[in-house]
């Protein structure tokens, strides 16, 4: 991916169940850019909320078709990518 913004690469942090019980774990889920590397998440977020990351594990979702109304035409949502990062040592403050 070509240099760009931290905030490019980190969408937004994801405030789920599952992602609460992986806080306890000291790591964060992440919705990220779908073209995004380990690398690139690991320095985005280490230069956002300047914490250490000991490593970043991705996942890719593909987007669920869905229709608009009552159009026979499905229409799609659209495809993203997760990362979920464990950090080294201390945590993100989320206030």
């Amino acid at each position: 991916m070509i240099k760009s913004s931290p905030y490019d690469i980190v969408k937004n942090i994801m405030m789920t169940e599952k992602a609460t019980i992986l806080k306890e774990k000291n790591q964060y889920a992440f919705k990220v850019a779908p073209k995004a590397t380990k690398l690139e998440v690991a320095d985005a977020v280490e230069e956002i909320y300047g914490v250490k990351v000991k490593s970043v594990n991705m996942l890719n979702y593909k987007g669920k078709p869905k229709r608009s109304g009552r159009s026979p035409l499905p229409g799609r949502r659209a495809n993203w990518k997760k990362a979920v990062v464990s950090l080294a040592e201390g945590s993100i403050d989320l206030a």
